[in-house]
């Protein structure tokens, strides 16, 4: 058991994280009491002239080492850096390039299909290549995939850019400007801990406390990747450096693998629970209806099939994970404290933090109802940021500042635009009625297609790095091959996007909180151990 002394940094007023200072541990002759300290840096000290330069060489890259060609030490020259390829890499690029190429002027045209159709496809294969292979940053190689569709006149200008007016995408944006809200007020960290107080006397009861409280955070907080970056890996963190549980080091076994991996794998089961928990759930919704599928109130609806192996998921999981991966800490007894004596240290729930609340308990309540009173789901989104914005809860510079948010809007909408278009055009139909003949040689019925389609739909996740981007590419495809092959369409529509969150927890770089989680440098044992 850990001494109460353990924790006695974790809910301080001054918690640290690495997002905030370098830190490491100091040692003492005491061995069973690891401590934390936070080194804060010091302005460097001042250097005397002959040594200034040749200090500041060795922290500039990527230029090489001065050498000095006198013997004087102030008489010193640089000597040339090497020239160095920028822009894209070549190797990805070639890759990427080539899977279009070969399929526009390689593989035969199908007769079905017309000339356009066959060069969108092409264009949207290599783009797709792209995202996997990562030639350029994704924002970067969606925006070449999008000016090559207008330059080969495979789209007209206001066709390319059909999607950056769809609702869904915008509601994706503002769902990271809501996320910014949670963690500036302090709001989310408020209600993890107290979590942590009234169920963080053991390591499993810290577990359910952080999935607890994360679910309860999840329909208003429209971002996985917001909640474990700005809310849920700090107070890990803090808790784990406070156990001597340290990042890249065998004790991060002690405990912060444990809770990384748990609150990790919970994350996909919270945000398949609720409509609003995820923004790619509400598009895959809007693609399954330009296939003719239609959820009827589907927040009600989305929340009624989720909620029993979503809230058994929620419930085992930290449980299951204790057995195969236990911690070495298994009682955290002074966490309840410290988590009470941080709740005093933030006073009393401030005004702005009441003000997020009632912003957030409207935004759920016409994302449930607002369908019988004519507003939609990305109207009462934006009703919401118009009310933040207006109270100074959030600022214009701090969504201008979300920069992940105008990145997706970015990329995201080309993907989408390009989806939709061959949707239109008839590749997707095309697509899926010679994958359901495939099916139907092997006397398949529609209960064995429909495991066969969604195993399928899983797996092939470990190619992307990004839930949305999966969505964008295969959703609409995988759909109208469960339709084909007669599964009922409202159960291939929602099983597949529950099968889009749950598969973020499937690799360390399947989804934007994976890479939050796996960067903590706590799981590096867990990743060697899970291959």
């Amino acid at each position: 058991m850990e001494s109460y002394a353990a924790f006695s940094t974790a809910f301080s007023s001054f918690t640290i994280t690495s997002l905030h200072f370098q830190s490491r541990p100091t040692s003492f002759s005491t061995p069973f009491k690891p401590a934390f300290f936070p080194i804060l840096h010091a302005p460097p000290p001042l250097i005397s002239t002959p040594h200034r330069l040749s200090v500041l060489t060795q922290l500039t890259k990527p230029c090489k080492p001065f050498k000095t060609l006198s013997s004087s030490k102030d008489n010193i020259i640089t000597e040339p850096s090497k020239y160095r390829l920028q822009g894209a890499k070549i190797v990805p690029l070639v890759l990427s390039i080539s899977t279009g190429l070969i399929i526009n002027f390689v593989i035969p045209k199908p007769d079905e299909l017309t000339g356009q159709a066959w060069q969108l496809l092409s264009i949207f294969v290599s783009t797709i290549s792209g995202l996997v292979l990562s030639p350029l940053p994704v924002g970067a190689w969606a925006f070449l995939g999008l000016t090559t569709t207008i330059l080969t006149k495979t789209l007209t200008f206001s066709e390319a850019f059909s999607a950056f007016a769809n609702e869904v995408i915008w509601l994706i944006v503002i769902s990271f400007f809501f996320a910014r809200g949670f963690v500036k007020t302090g709001l989310g960290d408020r209600i993890a801990t107290y979590f942590v107080k009234w169920l963080g006397k053991s390591t499993l009861g810290l577990s359910y406390g952080l999935t607890l409280s994360e679910t309860l955070i999840a329909p208003a907080m429209p971002s996985t990747t917001a909640r474990a970056g700005g809310i849920f890996l700090p107070i890990i963190r803090s808790l784990s450096l406070s156990a001597g549980s340290m990042p890249n080091d065998p004790s991060a076994k002690k405990l912060g693998s444990y809770l990384v991996q748990s609150q990790f794998q919970c994350a996909g089961n919270s945000s398949a629970l609720f409509l609003t928990a995820a923004a790619q759930n509400l598009l895959c919704l809007q693609l399954a209806e330009e296939l003719g599928v239609v959820v009827g109130d589907p927040w009600v609806e989305w929340f009624k099939a989720a909620s029993l192996p979503a809230l058994v998921s929620l419930l085992a999981g930290p449980y299951i994970l204790y057995i195969l991966y236990p911690p070495e800490v298994t009682d955290t007894p002074g966490a309840p404290a410290m988590a009470a004596k941080k709740l005093h240290l933030m006073g009393p729930v401030t005004s702005n933090e009441w003000l997020m609340i009632g912003t957030m308990l409207l935004a759920v309540s016409l994302w449930v109802f607002g369908d019988i009173i004519g507003i939609s789901s990305v109207l009462t989104a934006m009703i919401a940021l118009s009310i933040l914005l207006l109270s100074g809860v959030l600022e214009w510079e701090d969504c201008l500042n979300e920069n992940s948010a105008w990145d997706t809007l970015a990329w995201f909408a080309v993907l989408v635009g390009m989806a939709s278009q061959l949707t239109n055009l008839g590749i997707v139909t095309w697509m899926a009625k010679y994958v359901v003949v495939f099916l139907t040689s092997f006397s398949l019925s529609w209960p064995a297609a429909f495991g066969v389609l969604q195993a399928t739909y899983f797996l092939i996740h470990y190619m992307f790095a990004s839930q949305t981007g999966h969505v964008g590419a295969l959703y609409p495809a995988f759909l109208a091959m469960h339709l084909a092959a007669g599964v009922p369409g409202v159960l291939s529509a929602l099983a597949l996007a529950y099968n889009t969150n749950l598969f973020g927890a499937l690799t360390h770089y399947s989804s934007g909180q994976a890479a939050v989680y796996f960067g903590s440098k706590f799981l590096l044992k867990v990743a060697k151990w899970a291959h």
